[in-house]
């Protein structure tokens, strides 16, 4: 486990830790960077919309020469609705591998397109597996995609990504990745992986603000998309033909958020890239996860399965723990939680990404043992049930 020695800067204004899958607490230069007005015709932002493009690109690496990236305004579900809807056919199936709240997103999202989709429904958090993907594309010829959620953080489960994408091109089919709380932080490699797109957002791990996601996709498959999208501002391959002809987003872009974004961007490069970012996300986890075991906390799912962007754990069975009481008391000692989205057991999360390290999570876990005090909670030991439902993945 890396050490680091020095911690990262608190917030200046003394706001609490974001511990979300994003928005997260993101850097001071990053928020500073939001303070200039940019005209989006000007030379000077379509100069800055090439870098971003080219920058995230990059992250890629080996194999990232045949991929282009196309900045798309909104949150991450617009982005993932745009390469829904720019690159699955509207006559053969598209696979949703879904085990939590995403995949079921991306199942709405593609009935909202009346285009026609299989689910693979692992229910809360159990992984979709490389050999039964395999089973249901060799049953089904009909079926021309897949689409996975690279970490399905309403569980925090991180999916064997490679496995799906080894089953998925073996079998001659087209894979999409919702990397969207992933990237930045977990290589998504072209040299090792078969994909035709995948999407990911400005406020995840590269640490920058809401406010766009972005498809990166194969240059052949976005010609091929020329007026399969259902939306006109959802449209990837437009987006992409303006860009490259006039080096301008089609619509008002979030100037600011571009500015913070490439602020964050050029932290990432410097931090180490990608693997440097996702051992300080990995070290995070793993002390956070230390501390709350300690105190009796309990994971829902094992060390195979943890991803280093948050955690699941589950509700103490303590007749005197109460969540929203636990929540408000650990927002007062700064820090902010995320609610749990089992729907068998309860459950609260806690993220491990953004501006914060090691130190910091050490201090969430002194937080957590004070507030069970305050609390009376004797045990912090989850209830039967929750355990027999982890017994499941271990199955």
């Amino acid at each position: 486990m890396t050490q680091y020695p020095t911690a990262l800067p608190k917030p200046k204004y003394g706001e609490p830790y974001l511990l979300t899958p994003g928005p997260l607490t993101t850097s001071f230069d990053v928020k500073e960077a939001m303070l200039r007005d940019w005209g989006s015709w000007d030379g000077e932002f379509k100069a800055m919309t090439a870098e971003l493009r080219k920058g995230l690109v990059s992250l890629l690496g080996d194999g990232s020469d045949a991929y282009d990236c196309i900045p798309i305004q909104g949150s991450g579900t617009f982005a993932v609705e745009a390469m829904l809807g720019s690159f699955t056919p509207k006559t053969k199936k598209t696979l949703i591998l879904s085990n939590g709240a995403y995949g079921k997103r991306a199942v709405e999202t593609m009935a909202y397109l009346g285009r026609p989709a299989e689910v693979l429904d692992k229910g809360d958090y159990l992984p979709p597996r490389g050999p039964e993907v395999a089973a249901l594309l060799n049953a089904d010829p009909e079926i021309s995609h897949v689409l996975i959620v690279h970490c399905e953080t309403s569980s925090g489960i991180l999916n064997p990504l490679q496995e799906i994408s080894d089953s998925v091109a073996a079998a001659g089919r087209t894979l999409l990745i919702d990397s969207m709380s992933a990237f930045g932080a977990i290589p998504v490699e072209p040299s090792k992986l078969r994909f035709a797109a995948m999407v990911s957002s400005a406020n995840k791990c590269i640490e920058g603000v809401p406010g766009f996601g972005f498809v990166i996709a194969q240059r052949a498959e976005l010609e091929a998309a020329k007026s399969n999208s259902h939306s006109i501002s959802l449209d990837v391959h437009a987006q992409w033909a303006h860009m490259e002809k006039t080096g301008q987003w089609r619509f008002t872009p979030p100037t600011h958020v571009v500015a913070a974004f490439l602020e964050a961007l050029r932290a990432h490069k410097a931090e180490g890239g990608v693997a440097a970012r996702g051992e300080r996300y990995r070290t995070n986890r793993d002390v956070m996860v230390s501390g709350m075991r300690a105190l009796g906390f309990e994971t829902l799912l094992d060390a195979e399965w943890l991803s280093p962007i948050i955690v699941t754990f589950f509700c103490p069975a303590d007749p005197a723990f109460s969540f929203p009481r636990f929540y408000e008391l650990m927002k007062a000692r700064g820090f902010i939680l995320y609610p749990g989205k089992l729907t068998v057991v309860d459950s609260f999360r806690v993220g491990c990404i953004g501006q914060m390290d090691e130190h910091v999570m050490r201090s969430v876990t002194a937080a957590a043992s004070d507030v069970l005090k305050e609390m009376g909670v004797e045990s912090a030991a989850p209830p039967a049930e929750a355990l027999a439902e982890r017994a499941k993945l271990a199955a």
